[in-house]
């Protein structure tokens, strides 16, 4: 009897497990299809439930940790990659989710991260840009052209910081390969640029910028993010 009923609890726990994993495998492909509809994405997103049991933060519908994974996200025209939204805290109503709708989820903090690269920044530079590289906190640019009919070849260090338009790009020396070394001045008034990516799907301002050696790793944390109302604010 005892072996009985030890075969019948382990078969138990195997089935309670089973559905558990089960559960968050639905509900993850469920959330990608949310997603990619909201955002309008060529292809759903992976979405990863952290936390063991699923099944008990489904029923209370309150998850401490769920990552989303977009491989491209464009914003005006520019697409960035290796996108990621870390959310904490997630409340979302069991029968909120079943039926589809956003209206009382919300995010205690996301934080989304993304890739910009370098020859995105390259496609909104000044003609003169040749080269865009990681340099420290800095870029390094490689610069061919005129200023104001003076001949320049040389390389550029530019600053970069999010600002309401975009990531600024502000040249703050300049050093001549051989040629006539042409003003700061002159080289930061016709080489400062802007690349137009603000925000990040969260609804956040970007805060953050980090050159790699793929490009402008930027990030940007949002709080108390109530996903409906950002659903109607990508939509304007």
């Amino acid at each position: 009897m005892r072996k009985v009923l030890l075969v019948l609890l382990v078969l138990g726990v195997i089935g309670v497990v089973a559905a558990d994993r089960i559960g968050v495998r639905v509900a993850q492909n469920e959330i990608g299809k949310q997603v990619a509809s909201q955002y309008g994405l060529p292809e759903q997103p992976d979405v990863t439930i952290h936390g063991i049991p699923f099944l008990t933060q489904a029923f209370g519908g309150e998850y401490d940790h769920i990552d989303v994974g977009i491989s491209q996200w464009t914003q005006q025209g520019m697409t960035v990659t290796n996108v990621n939204v870390d959310m904490r805290g997630v409340k979302a109503p069991l029968s909120e989710v079943a039926g589809g709708n956003t209206s009382n989820i919300t995010v205690r903090t996301a934080t989304a991260s993304a890739v910009i690269p370098y020859d995105v920044i390259k496609k909104q530079a000044p003609r003169e840009v040749t080269s865009i590289g990681p340099k420290g906190d800095d870029l390094t640019v490689g610069l061919t052209g005129t200023v104001r009919g003076v001949p320049m070849k040389g390389d550029a260090v530019v600053r970069i910081r999010p600002t309401a338009k975009g990531i600024a790009l502000t040249p703050v020396s300049f050093g001549s390969n051989g040629g006539v070394q042409v003003p700061l001045a002159l080289v930061r008034r016709q080489l400062t640029w802007v690349v137009p990516v603000a925000d990040l799907p969260v609804g956040s301002r970007i805060s953050k910028i980090e050159p790699t050696a793929d490009g402008l790793r930027v990030s940007a944390t949002a709080e108390n993010v109530h996903l409906n109302n950002l659903r109607q604010s990508q939509q304007k």
